[in-house]
C-alpha cells in the first residue's frame, strides 16, 4: 500500500497518452473529426486496452483518437492542462510529464514548436491551478528516424529553460538508440536530464548503450536488464533509476503475468526501481491501481512497495532542496 509519510510521485507519464474520453468526443465534435462512437463507453474499446496487445508498435495503435483530435494549438493546451488536473485529483504529489511534439503535431501537421509552447502553457495554467510540483520531459519519437529528430529536438530547444529531462521513445527495435547519439549530446550541452526508453522491447545492449553513449541517468521500462546480471549490478551501484511500468509492461506482452514481472528482483538487488503508470489513458488505470493492485500482484510486499516510493523521491529529476520540501509537506 502508498505509505503516506512519503510523497505519492510518478516519473513515467505520456500526456499525450492520457487523454480524456471526454475530451476526446469534446474535441472531435468542435473540429468535426469523426469517431467510431460518440459516447465514452462506446469509445473506451477503440481507445483504452481491452486485452494484452502484442507488442510495444500495437500499443500504440492506441493513440490513434488520442492524437487524431489534437487539431491546433489550443487542443494541445487543454490537453496538458488536464493531465495536471488528473493528476492533482489522483493524490500525486509530483508528476514527470512527457510528450512528442512531432507526435503530437503529426495527424493535423501543426508546428512542433507550437506544440511545444501550447504544452508548456497548459502545464503552468494546471501548476497554478492546482497544488501539485510537474515537471516536464522532453521526447525525441525515434520511430520517425533522426533526421526528424533534429526538427523535434530543435522545437523543444527552443524552450529549453522549461524542460527539465531528454528522452527517447518508440519503435526501440528498428531505431535503435545509436541512431541518435549526437541528438544527446546537444540535450546533455543544453542542461537536461536524460532518460530513455531502453530493454522494453530489446535486450539488454539497448539499456547498456542508453546509458554508455546517451548518458542516461534513468531508463523508461529497462525490463530486459534481468538478463543480464552484470548490468543489474551496474544499475545498483551506480544508482541508476528504473522507471517500471507494470500493467502497460503486461499490455504490451513485454511480460505475460504480473508474477513473472522483474520488478520485484530489481527491487531486491537495491536497483532503484520505480512506480509509474505509462499511459493511463490507454490502459485504464491510475497511479494508486499500480501500487494497490498491480505491484502486489507482482509479488511486492508491503516493504518493497515502500521502496520504490521512496526510490521516486530519489531518482526525481528535482534538486535536494525541492527533494526535502516534497518530503516534509
Amino acid at each position: 500500500m502508498i505509505d503516506p509519510k512519503l510523497p505519492l510521485i510518478d516519473l513515467h507519464r505520456h500526456l499525450d497518452g492520457s487523454i480524456r474520453l471526454e475530451t476526446i468526443l469534446s474535441l472531435a465534435e468542435k473540429h468535426n473529426i469523426p469517431l467510431p462512437a460518440d459516447t465514452p463507453q462506446g469509445l473506451r474499446p477503440y481507445v483504452q486496452i481491452t486485452e494484452p496487445r502484442p507488442g510495444v508498435m500495437a500499443f500504440i495503435d492506441k493513440f490513434k483518437y488520442m492524437i487524431g483530435i489534437l487539431a491546433d494549438y489550443d487542443a494541445c493546451r487543454r490537453v496538458a492542462y488536464e493531465n495536471v488536473e488528473d493528476a492533482y485529483k489522483e493524490g500525486i504529489d509530483y508528476i514527470e510529464l512527457r510528450f512528442s511534439p512531432y507526435f503530437m503535431a503529426e495527424p493535423h501537421q501543426l508546428d512542433p514548436a507550437g506544440v511545444v509552447e501550447s504544452v508548456l502553457e497548459g502545464i503552468q495554467e494546471g501548476r497554478e491551478a492546482f497544488e501539485i510540483k510537474v515537471n516536464i520531459i522532453g521526447i525525441i519519437s525515434r520511430t520517425y528516424g533522426p533526421d526528424q529528430g533534429w526538427v523535434e529536438l530543435e522545437s523543444l530547444l527552443a524552450y529549453r529553460d522549461q524542460i527539465q529531462a531528454l528522452d527517447l521513445a518508440g519503435d526501440e527495435v528498428n531505431y535503435p538508440g545509436s541512431l541518435f547519439v549526437d541528438h544527446f549530446q546537444e540535450g546533455r550541452k543544453a542542461g537536461w536530464q536524460i532518460t530513455v526508453h531502453a530493454g522494453e522491447e530489446a535486450g539488454p545492449d539497448s539499456i547498456w548503450q542508453a546509458i554508455e553513449e546517451l548518458g542516461a541517468e534513468r531508463i523508461g521500462h529497462g525490463v530486459s536488464a534481468i538478463q543480464d546480471p552484470l548490468l543489474m549490478d551496474y544499475l545498483a551501484e551506480k544508482r541508476i533509476g528504473l522507471e517500471s511500468n507494470l500493467t502497460s509492461n503486461l499490455q504490451t506482452r513485454v511480460v505475460d503475468s504480473y508474477p513473472n514481472h522483474p520488478l520485484r528482483d530489481f527491487l531486491e538487488r537495491g536497483i532503484l526501481a520505480t512506480i509509474n503508470t505509462d499511459d493511463p489513458g490507454i490502459s485504464a488505470i491510475d497511479l494508486r491501481h499500480e501500487y494497490e493492485q498491480a505491484a502486489p500482484a507482482a509479488g511486492l510486499n508491503e516493504n518493497l512497495i515502500r521502496q520504490a516510493q521512496q526510490n521516486a523521491l530519489e531518482v526525481a529529476f528535482i534538486s535536494s532542496a525541492e527533494a526535502d520540501s516534497l518530503r516534509n509537506q
